[in-house]
């Protein structure tokens, strides 16, 4: 035996996700449906590049006021 060796430890919050887990077995499908929804999508590139095209350049400071023609 090592001198490294220690006991099985999990924390509290490992034994909840783990508890939850195990009396709710439906988690895991609704985590990956609601990533689905917000994450997993397909990125159409022609469009990126025309809404990048598009981008107008901002001003360094767009509070400044434009002096005063007198």
């Amino acid at each position: 035996m090592s001198i490294f060796a220690r006991p099985h430890y999990d924390s509290e919050a490992t034994q909840f996700l783990n508890s939850l887990k195990q009396d709710r077995p439906y988690l895991d499908a609704q985590q990956r449906q609601g990533r689905s929804l917000l994450w997993d999508k397909q990125i159409d590139r022609e469009v990126q590049r025309d809404i990048q095209a598009g981008r107008v350049a901002q001003k360094p400071y767009p509070y400044q006021t434009e002096p005063s023609q007198l």
